[in-house]
Order: structure tokens, then sequence, then C-alpha cells
């Protein structure tokens, strides 16, 4: 794991297996952060370049200092509106997408939170779209997965989060053809040049599934805090309609006071800019 962020690392697998009302496993994972000043000043940086690039936010910030620009312009609101609920949203996503391209391989493309126009309401479309390549020239067996985060770090036990994700998961097999052009089109208008034809060619291996098959799995992850949590969240759920259901992962991911987390992570990504 020494490519691995350290922050990643403090996700451990629990062995603890759920079942859904039809029969399906929930994988328990959690979430054991720690007061490490190093790696959360580590974990900010790369938290604050999903929104604004280090490179590019001089060029932006003009006429505010860098944190006024984060908080007043980029990150969702602290407390106004729609802003916690985005934070939460947009932290249970981020750290989705460190899980599966850290820990399972996959190639995550980090273009989602970029350039909002209401910066306390949530991207359209799918929540989070990895790749992963199992040879060096195209395979059937390359992969492509489709996934629906759900976070909740305030409230009363027992919300239906993870039903909610596999819910919002039947979606993506509407969407994600709309899903997948948008994010090649974010990825290939911020890459180098010398880097887009191999970009380009790495998204269109998947947008043709007919003349080229490959692997198709969907995820529905509920990301939870401790105080909240409830095997119930996994045990009432029910997966029997998802029409990719035999391809399903279901993941929680728990984690000790996770809202005071999100708020310190946000304030040092600013802080630190």
């Amino acid at each position: 794991m020494s490519d691995v962020p350290e922050h990643v690392k403090w996700l451990t697998d629990t062995k603890e297996r759920l079942t859904t009302a039809d029969g399906k496993t929930v994988e328990v994972w959690e979430f054991c952060h720690q007061p490490d000043e190093k790696v959360l000043s580590a974990w900010a940086r790369r938290f604050r370049n999903h929104y604004c690039s280090d490179d590019d936010i001089d060029i932006e910030r003009h006429p505010r200092s860098r944190s006024d620009y984060l908080r007043e312009v980029i990150f969702p609101d602290e407390k106004e509106g729609f802003g916690p609920s985005t934070r939460a949203g947009d932290f249970g996503e981020i750290l989705v997408s460190d899980f599966f391209e850290y820990l399972l391989g996959y190639w995550i493309p980090r273009v989602r939170y970029k350039d909002r126009l209401k910066r306390n309401m949530s991207t359209q479309g799918s929540d989070m779209m990895g790749f992963l390549f199992a040879d060096k020239t195209e395979s059937p067996k390359d992969t492509l997965i489709v996934t629906e985060v759900k976070a909740q770090f305030t409230g009363t036990p027992f919300a239906p989060k993870l039903q909610e994700a596999v819910d919002h998961s039947k979606k993506d097999q509407v969407r994600k053809g709309d899903s997948l052009n948008w994010i090649k089109r974010r990825t290939l208008r911020d890459a180098c040049p010398e880097e887009r034809d191999v970009l380009r060619l790495r998204f269109e291996r998947f947008q043709s599934p007919v003349d080229k098959p490959y692997k198709e799995l969907s995820g529905a992850v509920a990301v939870i805090s401790n105080n909240i949590y409830d095997p119930a969240i996994a045990t009432t759920a029910n997966a029997s309609t998802h029409p990719n259901k035999d391809n399903l992962i279901l993941i929680i991911i728990r984690g000790e006071s996770m809202m005071d987390l999100v708020g310190k992570l946000y304030r040092r990504a600013a802080d630190e800019a």
C-alpha cells in the first residue's frame, strides 16, 4: 500500500457482513480517522483540488484571499441552505472514490466538483464512475462501475440510506451514457494536449458496449456516522428490482463523528490553501 494516501489507510474492513431483505451481502467498513496533522494536511490538499486546482486558484480568486475564495465561492457553505448536506454528500463521494481507486485499483476521474453554477447544489448525474482495465489491450474483462453514494452524518438513527443508494443506482442504467460523456469531455478539457488521445481512448473503450463488450458493475454505498449506524440500514434494504442486481456491490462505510470531521477538513482545506 505504498502508493496509497495515508488517510485511505484509515479505511478498515470490519469483516462484518450483513444480508439485505432479498439475500444480498453488504460489506461493512469503518473509517478510523486519526488526529494526525501531517496526514490531515496532505488529505486537505487533495480534497481542495477536487474543487479548484492549486495551480489555478490565484488566477480565479481576485479580489479575495485564497481561503476566502474557497469558503465564499467554491466550497459548499458550512451552515446555509443545502450547504451542509452538499458537503456531507461530496465528502462521502470523494471518500468512496478513494476507496475504489486506491484499494480496488479503479481509475476514477475527479471532475465532478469543479465549475458548479451553485456551490450548495450537488452536481447532477452518476455519483462515481470507475474504470478497471484487465490488460494492456481491450478485454471483455475490462470493468465499468457506476456507483451511487448516500451519506448521513446527523439526525436520528436509521434512515434507509443504503436503500436510497440502491434506488438511485437504478437511474444510472438510463443516465450512464450521458454521465460518461460528460466526464469524458470534462477530463479532456483539463488534460495536457499530449495526454488527450490516451485519455480519449480510455473513455471510448466503454462507449460501445455492443461492439466492444465489457463487464458492468453497479454500486450502492451508504456512508454513516457511528452514532446513527444501525444494521437495519442494510437488513431492510431490497435490491430485487435493480436492473443490474446480479452485478450490484453493496457497502456501508461508518466512522466516528463524521460531520465534525467534514467541517474540520473543509476548514483546513481553505486555511492551508
